[in-house]
């Protein structure tokens, strides 16, 4: 083995809802485990069960992933592999929270070993452009993430809700917005599935009949499909490279915050205790009074969300 290779270096993205009768113990063994292996990134711990992000070497990472799968409940996650620059994370973060996706009532769902009771029918990446194909202009995709991270990529024709954080889709769709969707076949979308978990049990309790979430999230539709098909932009996500792409097609859908050229860079303020992020093109980014607090301040980096 040639001792002076390139390390490969991994990114990996993952949840699962199961009960958890003891986050404080999950906390400590999984702190410890990813400390073991030089692995950064964050994870959520609830009594709902676990959501991560983290990066490392290939062989750590691997390590991970099959002593985490020891776990009874976490046996059947389905980790999400990308490829990772070694310095993707700053440091290491394992927190255990009230909920794995801050909607702000942790008694809005229930989980079992199967996990979310009453949640929408997951449709794998094919079985989403064959509901396309079968009802045509009835499918409504529907944005199930932050507002901002719509603006350099989304589902055609998607509904993208007025929300800055999680916390405002419960007050969004009581809003009587939707309505009109109620009756029609509704896929959420989120970046890996995780708050589609979520919203489409929010979803079904407000009274929207037919809804569905896509398995695997945009990550994995990304996958099988590229930019051939119902997506189209880049991807935000929530590591420093804050964007990727499926393929070369990719389209540009963003527009700097400036002068409206079409751009995908985030950047972040340079302003030491804002979290915001503004959406500029190199030119207007070269410019440092661009990278101040004057930006809009509905693009808010969530540092909570992870999926």
């Amino acid at each position: 083995m040639n001792k002076h290779a390139p390390k490969l270096n991994k990114v990996i993205l993952y949840y699962r809802f199961t009960p958890i009768a003891d986050p404080e113990a999950v906390l400590l063994w999984q702190k410890n485990l990813c400390q073991s292996l030089n692995l950064k990134g964050r994870i959520l711990i609830s009594k709902h069960g676990i959501n991560g992000t983290l990066g490392g070497e290939m062989a750590d990472v691997k390590k991970y992933v099959r002593e985490t799968r020891r776990y009874t409940g976490f046996k059947k996650i389905a980790f999400k592999w990308s490829e990772g620059t070694g310095n993707d994370f700053p440091r290491l973060r394992v927190v255990v929270k009230d909920e794995l996706v801050a909607f702000g009532n942790p008694d809005e769902i229930q989980v079992d070993e199967n996990g979310v009771v009453g949640g929408g029918i997951h449709l794998r990446p094919e079985q989403v452009e064959e509901l396309v194909k079968e009802r045509g202009d009835d499918v409504v995709f529907f944005d199930g993430r932050n507002a901002y991270e719509a603006k350099i990529g989304k589902f055609k024709n998607a509904i993208v809700p007025s929300v800055e954080s999680s916390r405002d889709f419960i007050r969004e769709i009581e809003s009587g917005k939707y309505d009109h969707i109620k009756d029609k076949p509704v896929v959420t979308y989120c970046t890996g599935g995780i708050r589609c978990e979520v919203l489409s049990a929010v979803m079904k309790k407000r009274g929207f009949n037919e809804v569905y979430q896509i398995d695997g999230g945009i990550v994995k539709y990304g996958e099988r499909f590229g930019d051939e098909a119902s997506w189209e932009g880049s991807l935000y996500i929530f590591d420093d490279r804050m964007a990727m792409d499926f393929s070369d097609k990719a389209k540009v859908i963003g527009q700097c915050e400036k002068c409206q050229a079409p751009t995908k860079d985030f950047r972040n303020c340079n302003t030491a205790s804002c979290h915001q992020l503004i959406l500029l093109c190199d030119s207007c980014a070269s410019l440092p009074s661009n990278l101040s607090c004057t930006h809009d301040q509905s693009l808010h980096r969530d540092s909570e969300l992870i999926g």
